[in-house]
């Protein structure tokens, strides 16, 4: 009897530690709109090397315009799924620091960590790859000591420090503060779908270095409506609710299936349709830009 006692403290223990690990992979990967300009993204990852210095740190983007809280919830689900399970990531896009906004860790179903303000930022993520649960970073003990006065900087005084304490295994996803219910805030945005003969969908960001047109239209979806390449595709593009482009182009596999500063649709690197012109920038000549509140509409014209 005292032998299956001690085996099964054994197992429990077992399982409690191979838990507990998932989170400990060392992995911290730091997103923001702080640009490089100054110190600010080199703080938060001095804060967490002085949790540990075994610690591997690596950046997403501090490129995401100012305030768009929108663009960081985009490269999140843009990025998150390709790292390893139990990789803690830091996004600190937080118009309203210092407000009740609650800060969290948001642990998805695929087993990855993101410290963040509940402020939309967890939408596309949350929505994507499930809410396994969710915790509010408890300030009394997850916080940079002696910095309680500072109320603008949370990214460098709790995310970065949390997330580090997560990731080294300082501290377990249990610890990190009370459980709340497995909900965050969302933005609302135009999910992809298709209605009779036409696709609707979103903008959700730019292609920024070319000029390129994404959306959130997923390639099974043009199969739905039997798109295929080669084909000719209506598009149109509205900016709440108000049509700023309308135009036909080719559905095609390559860029250079058309001719130099003709436009075309594609699949882009995540496989949803895109729209392009070959060396040249759609959203440019078209004046279009990307977030939740631009749409876009796609019609089958005729198959070549």
């Amino acid at each position: 009897m005292k032998i299956k006692l001690l085996l099964l403290v054994y197992l429990l223990f077992t399982l409690s530690f191979c838990h507990t690990i998932s989170a400990q992979n060392k992995i911290v990967v730091f997103q923001s709109d702080f640009g490089l300009k100054d110190g600010a993204v080199s703080a938060m990852k001095g804060v967490a090397m002085g949790v540990s210095t075994d610690l591997k740190l690596y950046d997403l983007t501090h490129e995401i315009p100012a305030y768009n809280i929108w663009e960081a919830s985009y490269r999140l689900l843009q990025t998150v799924p390709y790292y390893p399970k139990g990789t803690v990531f830091v996004s600190v896009v937080d118009p309203g620091v210092g407000t009740e906004r609650k800060s969290i860790v948001l642990k998805t179903k695929s087993g990855h960590y993101i410290v963040s303000p509940d402020n939309g930022t967890l939408t596309l993520v949350a929505e994507s790859l499930g809410i396994e649960a969710v915790r509010e970073i408890d300030e009394a003990v997850n916080r940079r000591k002696d910095s309680g006065k500072s109320y603008t900087f949370h990214g460098r005084d709790v995310y970065a420090y949390t997330a580090a304490r997560l990731a080294a295994g300082t501290i377990s996803f249990e610890q990190v503060g009370k459980q709340l219910p497995n909900q965050v805030v969302l933005i609302s945005y135009q999910k992809a779908l298709l209605e009779n003969d036409r696709i609707k969908g979103n903008i959700p960001v730019l292609d920024v270095q070319y000029g390129n047109i994404w959306t959130n239209i997923g390639a099974e979806l043009l199969g739905q409506l039997g798109i295929k390449y080669g084909d000719l595709v209506h598009i149109a593009v509205y900016h709440l609710a108000k049509k700023v482009y309308e135009g036909t182009m080719p559905y095609s596999a390559t860029f250079g299936a058309v001719d130099q500063g003709k436009p075309l649709a594609y699949l882009n690197s995540l496989l949803e349709l895109s729209f392009a012109i070959n060396q040249g920038s759609f959203a440019a000549e078209h004046r279009i830009a990307s977030g939740n509140e631009w749409t876009v509409e796609v019609n089958l014209v005729n198959k070549r």
